[in-house]
């Protein structure tokens, strides 16, 4: 019989990775909370449409990462490669558009068909932030400081800095993206087979590129700054001003365009010199056309998406797992009472076990295994007297405790 596997570029989360990805997720969620977002879940699903339409045909995640498939009804679906769009489309399906700035975290799976390499999975986990109907720059700088906060609060920021740019308005980018085409037109036949398509689909896109001649054609390449109209120049002077009396550090880095069609104005990564080139933790910006582009009305956003396996990395230390207290009965007689008592001590919030079988030996041995930290042994001369014998597993030393006392000595 064939050994079954994990599908190539999935895995699965047990023990210290579980419990690394947990303890990401619980700190974003704990501290986005503290900027107003309510969570929000969307389908890990959609119609390819939602995607396709509206990352960008010229995106490498719509014309090689998505997971597309047609449904027994005929329908196009393909499983989320992002979280943005999802939310978006979700404002516009639920009516939420006259209720807005909406502020939103979500979490979860997406799927992209890419390389498996460190940190980067087929099917990885996101956390994500979108400030949906601020049109104003310190949306932008409070979406930065969220992100920047729960990176502090993971304890990982010392490896880290903030990029920023800015695409500018879509004037502004116009205006830039004739420069580009005019200078990049003279290589041409120099640049590598993605850049000549998209010079002609997205020619901002090649700005990200990856491909080592790409990249060398472009030191010489217009920068946006030297085009941006008076409001995209007051925009982002706004933004560096509000990170600033933030006490945000950030470094501009012209290059950075994102991954999708969908951004305007500000565009911001995290990067890590930890993860070789896979540098980017927690990178996003503003969109302000993405909304309409649903169906909705003009409505601006901004906001990030940030991988759980590359920030799970990052962790100093695996977040310990609670220490159970261990309820061990001595014999069949105080099997009633010892299941009574770890009954009550879940019910008071103590995280407790219950060896379902064995002698005393073998369920000392199955507490130490699961590094609980006290047992509970209940004899027949426990039971008369109504106490538990309560035994510290790490120094060995016990005492005698009043089940009526158990849980005020145990806390």
């Amino acid at each position: 019989m064939t050994k079954l596997q994990p599908v190539r570029g999935t895995q699965d989360l047990i023990g210290d990775d579980s419990r690394r990805h947990a303890h990401v997720v619980a700190t974003a969620r704990r501290i986005s909370a503290l900027y107003g977002c309510a969570e929000w879940a969307t389908p890990i699903f959609e119609a390819t449409a939602v995607f396709s339409r509206n990352l960008g045909e010229t995106s490498d995640v719509v014309t090689k990462e998505m997971y597309t498939f047609e449904d027994r009804g005929g329908d196009s679906l393909t499983l989320r490669p992002e979280g943005t769009a999802g939310i978006c489309r979700a404002l516009v399906s639920n009516g939420l558009t006259q209720t807005l700035p909406q502020k939103i975290f979500y979490t979860g799976p997406m799927f992209r068909y890419e390389r498996p390499q460190k940190g980067r999975y087929r099917q990885f986990h996101q956390i994500g932030l979108e400030i949906i109907g601020a049109a104003e720059p310190l949306a932008d700088a409070e979406a930065i400081a969220c992100g920047w906060q729960i990176l502090r609060e993971l304890g990982i920021t010392e490896s880290i800095t903030l990029n920023i740019n800015t695409l500018g308005d879509r004037e502004s980018r116009d205006a830039y993206r004739t420069a580009l085409v005019a200078y990049l037109s003279r290589y041409e036949a120099e640049l590598s087979t993605d850049s000549r398509i998209r010079l002609v689909k997205n020619p901002l896109r090649i700005l990200d590129s990856k491909d080592a001649t790409d990249i060398k054609l472009l030191a010489e390449a217009p920068l946006i700054y030297e085009y941006l109209n008076t409001t995209s120049a007051a925009f982002y002077d706004g933004l560096k001003t509000t990170l600033s009396s933030l006490g945000i550090v950030y470094f501009e880095n012209p290059r950075i365009v994102r991954g999708f069609d969908y951004y305007n104005h500000t565009a911001f990564e995290f990067l890590t010199t930890e993860l070789g080139a896979q540098s980017a933790v927690l990178a996003g910006g503003r969109y302000d056309g993405l909304v309409e582009q649903m169906g909705g009305p003009p409505t601006p956003g901004v906001g990030w998406g940030a991988g759980i396996e590359r920030l799970a990395m990052l962790l100093a230390q695996t977040p310990a797992a609670p220490r159970a207290v261990a309820v061990i009965p001595m014999d069949d007689a105080a099997h009633a009472t010892a299941v009574a008592i770890l009954d009550r001590l879940r019910s008071a919030g103590i995280a407790a076990d219950l060896a379902y079988r064995g002698n005393l030996k073998r369920r000392l041995e199955r507490a130490n295994k699961i590094d609980a930290g006290a047992a509970l042994l209940i004899g027949a001369d426990e039971l008369a007297r109504r106490t538990v014998t309560l035994k510290n597993l790490d120094d060995g030393s016990q005492r005698e405790v009043a089940i009526a006392d158990l849980i005020a000595q145990l806390r």
